[in-house]
């Protein structure tokens, strides 16, 4: 038992060592009363935290009568009111700010998620287009070529006769010249013979 005792008792005195090695921060929460009586005698009505907005309806060296945005009035020491914002309103109105813009910002993200995209397929499909383009560009040139070339042969043959015609004529000429040749040949055989057709 005296064993557990003196334990506890050693725990206890290694205690208050522990909290020397500690980070401590001096507190800016200020809390001022609000009096009734203009030398803040008595009990305060009212507590009010740092950072609590007020409109000075009269002030001296030490005390000021104050109306809070409820309407509550009543007087407070002056020594504690400062014009500028205490830093703890700052930081509040910064972080709401933050926050706001957080909040937009994500909002904005989601919202442009889907253009995003819309404009990532839109890129991809005028690569397709450009590649697409560069082909039939490069046909259009083919074809610009051949048809210079067919320009050129038809250039070169511009007085000359298709060659269809010429085998048509030639024909003619072969039927023609062999009707013409049967015809001779029949003549002179009957001029030989006295008129007479003898075959």
């Amino acid at each position: 038992m005296r064993r557990c005792f003196w334990g506890i008792i050693g725990i206890l005195g290694l205690l208050p060592l522990s909290a020397l090695g500690q980070t401590a921060y001096v507190t800016d929460n200020l809390r001022l009363g609000l009096y009734e009586a203009e030398d803040t005698s008595g009990r305060p009505t009212r507590m009010l935290e740092s950072g609590q907005a007020m409109e000075i309806l009269s002030r001296d060296r030490n005390y000021a009568n104050v109306q809070l945005p409820d309407g509550s009035e009543g007087w407070v020491k002056a020594t504690y009111l400062v014009e500028i914002k205490p830093a703890k309103l700052i930081v509040a109105e910064i972080t709401a700010e933050r926050d706001a813009l957080l909040t937009e910002l994500a909002d904005t993200k989601q919202a442009f998620a889907a253009p995003a995209a819309t404009i990532d397929s839109l890129k991809k499909d005028v690569m397709s287009f450009e590649t697409q383009l560069a082909e039939v560009s490069a046909e259009v040139s083919a074809l610009e070529e051949e048809n210079a070339s067919i320009r050129g042969l038809k250039d070169q043959y511009k007085g000359s006769l298709p060659l269809r015609w010429v085998a048509i004529a030639i024909a003619v000429c072969l039927v023609a010249g062999f009707l013409l040749g049967m015809w001779w040949v029949d003549r002179q055989n009957r001029k030989r013979h006295g008129g007479i057709r003898i075959y």
